[in-house]
């Protein structure tokens, strides 16, 4: 090959900048400015909070904090972790949110398998069972006397089992593998492999996309889920975070009261960081919502295109 054609080659594959025209870089510019002050407006809630759990418990009082803080301290956040209950319910929270959205997953997934399957015993009437619950619901006062009659007050599992099976999920779920080239199972199934088999070695890696979306939903559900801890644990056993955050919105200034018992003489010196019940709430409520926040970015690349081909066909 010749210099000459090397070198036309290389400029073929060169990537050429197409030229914009003034109607393009005008729209590209008033896009990119909706979607940043979009941006802004999602995220300035979550700045504005914190910077109020940060900055002096008086000037916040006064209602002085609005753009940066001010007389930084961290003491709210030292004091808020030692009211009673309080890390008994994060790992509550932890533990519901991590087996709620593994389990939740697992089943979702297995049946959204499941139902694909032409060999399937009455599939179209167990799916069509399925996909009715959606619509319909026997209510909150049935939904009770089931699960006390199953034993499920004051107890943990209340919180996964129930949930098991979302379906919305398994709906996504198996358009997502109806969408999947059906060699790859036949071949499997040539093999000798059988329907577990070809879920867990085959069907399962290639869903990974829709099953971060099904984790995003899981998760997020499970850890702002506070009425179940409302109405199933009377005694008060297994309290969530978010439970927590509902009752000391409601009993902020009594809880204010009760931090401020437990701290030192010094620190009431200071009235910068004494506890008022604004600082009390805008504390824990960063407390709730900082974690799931931490997780969120971790799946969003998945969540997209999970979602999008999940959705494609009915």
């Amino acid at each position: 090959m010749t210099i000459a054609k090397r070198k036309e080659i290389k400029d073929m594959n060169r990537p050429r900048h197409i030229r914009q025209s003034k109607g393009d870089i005008i729209f590209n510019i008033i896009n990119y400015t909706i979607f940043l002050l979009i941006t802004l407006a999602c995220l300035f809630p979550f700045y504005y909070l914190f910077i109020n759990t940060i900055s002096s418990n008086e000037l916040v009082r006064l209602g002085r904090i609005q753009l940066y803080p001010m007389e930084i301290h961290l003491e709210n956040y030292v004091q808020v972790m030692k009211i009673p209950g309080i890390m008994d319910a994060l790992f509550v929270s932890v533990a519901r949110t991590v087996l709620g959205t593994l389990w939740t997953v697992a089943g979702c997934a297995f049946l959204g398998y499941l139902v694909t399957k032409q060999e399937m015993w009455l599939r179209k009437v167990w799916y069509r069972l399925i996909i009715i619950t959606m619509y319909f619901s026997a209510g909150l006062i049935p939904w009770y006397m089931n699960l006390r009659n199953l034993g499920f007050l004051d107890n943990f599992w209340v919180y996964v089992i129930p949930g098991l099976v979302s379906p919305y999920n398994v709906i996504l779920v198996k358009t997502f593998i109806e969408g999947l080239p059906p060699s790859l199972e036949e071949s499997a199934t040539l093999d000798g492999a059988g329907y577990t088999r070809v879920f867990i070695s085959v069907i399962l890696p290639l869903i990974t996309p829709i099953l971060a979306t099904l984790c995003i939903f899981s998760a997020v559900g499970q850890w702002n889920s506070f009425t179940d801890t409302m109405m199933l644990m009377p005694s008060g056993k297994n309290y969530t975070l978010q439970f927590l955050l509902y009752k000391y919105q409601r009993e902020a200034q009594s809880l204010a009261a009760l931090v401020r018992n437990t701290q030192d003489t010094n620190a009431l010196a200071n009235i910068a960081t004494k506890q008022t019940s604004l600082s009390v709430q805008m504390t824990v409520a960063m407390v709730v919502t900082l974690p799931i926040l931490c997780v969120y970015p971790f799946f969003q690349r998945f969540f997209v295109k999970g979602i999008m081909i999940g959705a494609v066909k009915g």
